[in-house]
C-alpha cells in the first residue's frame, strides 16, 4: 500500500523513512526522505521525538530537515494573503505582517514529491518546483544504507528566474537506545566550546567535548555562528556507560552549529548555507554512523 513506510536495510542496519505526506503534512520541516526509525543490529535504537506531551511542538521526529528556518525564500516581498516557497514543503500563505516564524503552523500547498525503492539499500525523493513569484527549485534526495552508515545525498536546483538564498539543517531527534539524557551522554563537537560562550548551567565543556551535569528538565540550547567552515565537519554522541553512539558527517562547508533538547532527546544541528543563480545546482551530504563499542 501507498501509506506503508519505506524500510531499508543492510547487514547491520534497519531504517523506516515515511513516504512524504502520509505522517508530517506541517509547515516546518522538508516532507521528503524523513527517517523515522533506525535500528542498528537489531538491537539499539536511535530516534526520539521533539515532544512527549500530545500536540505539543512542531512534529519531528527522527532524522528529518528544515529549509530557511531563518531565511524564507520570497517572504521578505511576500504580501500578506500572497505565497512564499518553502523547500521540501509547497507554498506557504503569509498569514500577517510580521517576521517569518518557523514555528507557527500555516496553510500549505504542498509540491508534488515522489518517492521510489530504488534497491533494498536505496530510496530516492524527489520534490517537483512549480513557480512561485518567479522562485521554483527541484530537489532531490537519495538516502541509502551500508553497514553501519545511512547517507542522505541533496540536490538543489533553481529552474526559477530568482536567485535562492537560504540555508538546509538537519533537526536530529535522537536518544541512544532510549537512555535518558544526562552525565553517561557524551558530545564531541566540531569546534572547542570556549568558542560557544557562557553555557546554560546544565552543561559540562572541556575543549570540545560537552556533557550534562544531570538529566535537564527543561530545554536546553547552545548556537554557534563563527570560527567554523571546511569541507566537512562532524560531531559524534555516545552514551558513556554503554558504548552506544552515533556520528553524523556533514560533507559541505559548516556556517552554524546549533544544539537543541530535552531529557529525552538530543538535537545536535549542522547548518549548510545555500546561495544559488537562476540556472545553478548544489550538492552536499550527511552521513551517520551508527556503532556500539565494547
Amino acid at each position: 500500500m501507498e501509506k506503508e513506510k519505506l524500510l531499508l536495510r543492510s547487514d547491520r542496519l534497519a531504517v523506516e523513512l515515511e513516504r512524504p505526506g502520509t505522517v508530517y503534512r506541517g509547515s516546518r520541516f522538508d516532507w521528503s526522505g524523513w527517517v523515522s526509525a533506525i535500528v542498528l543490529d537489531g538491537e539499539f535504537s536511535f530516534a526520539s521525538v521533539e515532544s512527549t506531551d500530545p500536540g505539543q511542538g512542531s512534529g519531528g521526529y527522527g532524522l528529518c530537515n528544515e529549509f530557511g528556518i531563518e531565511q524564507a525564500i520570497g517572504y521578505a516581498d511576500c504580501p500578506v494573503g500572497g505565497q512564499f516557497p518553502k523547500l521540501g514543503v509547497g507554498l506557504i500563505t503569509r498569514q500577517d505582517d510580521g517576521d517569518y516564524n518557523f514555528y507557527k503552523p500555516q496553510p500549505v500547498e504542498p509540491f508534488a514529491m515522489s518517492a521510489v525503492q530504488e534497491a533494498e539499500d536505496r530510496v530516492r525523493f524527489e520534490a517537483e518546483p512549480r513557480d512561485c513569484r518567479g522562485y521554483a527549485a527541484r530537489l532531490s534526495k537519495i538516502v541509502s544504507v551500508a553497514d553501519n552508515r545511512l547517507r542522505i545525498d541533496y540536490k538543489l536546483d533553481n529552474v526559477g528566474e530568482h536567485a535562492i538564498a537560504t540555508d538546509e539543517y538537519g533537526h536530529n531527534f535522537i536518544h541512544l537506545n532510549g537512555e535518558p539524557v544526562g552525565p553517561d551522554y557524551e558530545l564531541t563537537l566540531p569546534f572547542d566550546l570556549k568558542q560557544a560562550g557562557e553555557l546554560q548551567p546544565v552543561f559540562q565543556a572541556e575543549g570540545p567535548k560537552l556533557s550534562w551535569r544531570e538529566q535537564p528538565d527543561r530545554d536546553f540550547y547552545l548556537r554557534l555562528d563563527t570560527g567554523l567552515g571546511g569541507e566537512s565537519q562532524s560531531w559524534t554522541l555516545t552514551h558513556k556507560r554503554s558504548g552506544i553512539g552515533m556520528k553524523e558527517i556533514l560533507h559541505a562547508p559548516l556556517y552554524r552549529f546549533a544544539l537543541w533538547g530535552r531529557g529525552y532527546v538530543v538535537s545536535p544541528e549542522m547548518f549548510v548555507r545555500i546561495q544559488l543563480a537562476p540556472g545553478d545546482s548544489m550538492t552536499w551530504s550527511r552521513e551517520y554512523e551508527f556503532f556500539k563499542r565494547a
